[in-house]
């Protein structure tokens, strides 16, 4: 596996040196609003140089971490059962090398590759979700690869109650009801978070993070497919990332930057910064 030319700032290391492994899956071919998320990961590389390696966040430094850029992937944007092949692959590729995938979207869809890798090496597996969505629908317009499906997908894979959904505060009256009965949901934010980690802690479950970034309330980040109102700030997703990675977290994902739809960069900056944080906090 070759190094990235654009890297991550960083995120230099030697791929048989890394602990964690960065790759990109620039893929939206199911957004159902508004299209620029196959941008994103390529977007983050290029913004992360207007950033600092060190976080005075949590006093920890990208130069001390271990941490190889593989890129961005060539998806099939036609076909989103290739892509996610290609994704699997990708991510199982690492796994078997000892090593945490740590995959940059994309739209949200590109998660159920990197589950699909992490429940072969984790039949155990737990996912711990932020999003504005629920993710639950069955299928939508007909398409059972979608974006606003992908949570019903993995779900398919762990079973219930293995996902744990945080920040949550759109979906259709299905979802809600869906979640109830075969998820843990807790809307709008990130209240129980720390006693779901203790828990999985104590239980030693493998756990895969997935981060869509409109969980960010669109004031904070409005370079994103579908802005919800009334999200989380910027330091409270910070905080819920640092109590996330104190679970035995095996891989995770950040998706949804459409770098295009915020012409101030701000979003961009800000999804910069949230990789840079939980690259550290997962170190």
């Amino acid at each position: 596996m070759e190094r990235n030319v654009e890297t991550f700032i960083g995120c230099d290391a030697e791929f048989e040196e890394a602990s964690i492994v960065l790759f990109g899956a620039p893929f939206d071919s199911t957004t159902s609003f508004r299209p620029g998320a196959r941008f994103g990961s390529a977007a983050i590389r290029h913004e992360s140089f207007g950033l600092e390696t060190y976080s005075p966040y949590q006093d920890k430094d990208l130069a001390d971490a271990a941490v190889f850029d593989s890129g961005d992937l060539e998806l099939c944007f036609g076909s989103p059962e290739m892509a996610l092949e290609a994704i699997e692959a990708r991510a199982g590729e690492i796994f078997r090398a000892g090593k945490l995938p740590l995959l940059i979207g994309g739209e949200h869809l590109v998660t159920l590759g990197s589950v699909r890798a992490a429940v072969r090496h984790f039949p155990s597996l737990h996912i711990i979700h932020f999003d504005a969505h629920a993710d639950l629908r069955h299928d939508y317009l007909g398409a059972r690869l979608s974006h606003a499906c992908v949570m019903r997908r993995c779900h398919e894979l762990v079973g219930d109650g293995r996902i744990h959904q945080f920040c949550i505060r759109s979906g259709d009256r299905e979802e809600f009801r869906f979640a109830k009965q075969h998820t843990e949901m807790h809307k709008f934010d990130f209240a129980g978070l720390p006693e779901l980690v203790s828990r999985l802690r104590a239980e030693k479950a493998p756990v895969y993070l997935t981060v869509d970034l409109d969980c960010l309330d669109p004031s904070v980040f409005p370079g994103t497919g579908t802005p919800e109102a009334g999200g989380v700030s910027f330091m409270q997703l910070l905080e819920a990332l640092r109590t996330a990675a104190e679970a035995n977290v095996v891989a995770a994902d950040i998706n949804e930057l459409a770098p295009m739809l915020d012409a101030s960069g701000a979003s961009t900056a800000a999804a910069a910064k949230v990789l840079r944080e939980l690259i550290l906090a997962l170190n």
